[in-house]
């Protein structure tokens, strides 16, 4: 324990560019909101109104799960494979 009664100022493990942004959240995070397994219809209804990222562009996750056959997602890895098979895999779009 420090001597001293002022907390020290951290500084961030990571640097932030001034890069432009990205619209939406991470399909990681979203999954990690969630416990597993979740049935499509709970998903939505806890997650639906989510904007993820995707390679395209910022998309709602409702209208996602809308493309997808599964119902039933068993684990995490389940329900994110599912979501990147409509979506895609690669690289996100920044903010214009």
């Amino acid at each position: 324990m420090a001597d001293d009664d002022e907390p020290e100022e951290e500084e961030p493990a990571v640097e932030l560019g001034d890069g432009p942004a990205v619209d939406g959240a991470p399909l990681a995070r979203v999954a990690s909101r969630l416990t597993w397994p979740q049935e499509k219809s709970r998903v939505l209804d806890k997650e639906g109104d989510a904007t993820i990222r995707t390679p395209d562009g910022p998309r709602d996750l409702a209208d996602v799960l809308s493309e997808v056959d599964v119902t039933y997602f068993d684990r995490r890895q389940t329900f994110v494979d599912a979501v990147e098979d409509v979506v895609g895999r690669g690289p996100v779009r920044t903010a214009e």
